[in-house]
């Protein structure tokens, strides 16, 4: 098994998935998780790349966030788009950021992941909320590379 196998059992994928779909419902926004072994390039840039492999750029207002793990390397990005940097003020994933470090710190990933999905949700519902008729654009799956 690899580490990205090792790291969540399919009991902890499912309450991240489960997680995403919390943080959806009052939010037209998208988020996404993706878990890698490691990158050879710097992390924001791949979590840049995985963020566009995904499609997650395609959303109606560009407000898909990715929260991007690479589990050898000890590195993690939240990476939002274009229309979400717009909306909010500088700083604005710094308190998702140490949250997630926070859990990640004493080894719970798990929860870490799933703190940074609940908050992540909690910030896109204040300036994305949920409308009648939005939909689900991009899958609620956690990714793997």
């Amino acid at each position: 098994m690899s580490e990205v196998e090792d790291f969540l059992t399919a009991e902890e994928e499912q309450e991240i998935v489960d997680a995403i779909l919390k943080a959806e419902k009052n939010t037209s926004g998208e988020i996404r998780v993706h878990i890698e072994n490691s990158t050879k390039i710097d992390h924001f840039s791949r979590a840049q790349q995985v963020f566009h492999l995904l499609k997650m750029n395609n959303t109606k207002d560009e407000n898909g966030v990715l929260i991007y793990v690479a589990v050898h390397d000890h590195k993690f990005v939240i990476y939002g788009d274009k229309g979400i940097d717009q909306a909010v003020p500088r700083g604005f994933w710094n308190s998702t950021r140490d949250v997630m470090a926070s859990y990640f710190k004493k080894g719970d990933f798990k929860n870490g992941i799933i703190q940074g999905i609940l908050k992540a949700g909690k910030e896109l519902e204040a300036h994305f909320p949920w409308h009648h008729g939005d939909i689900n654009e991009l899958s609620d799956e956690v990714s793997k590379g």
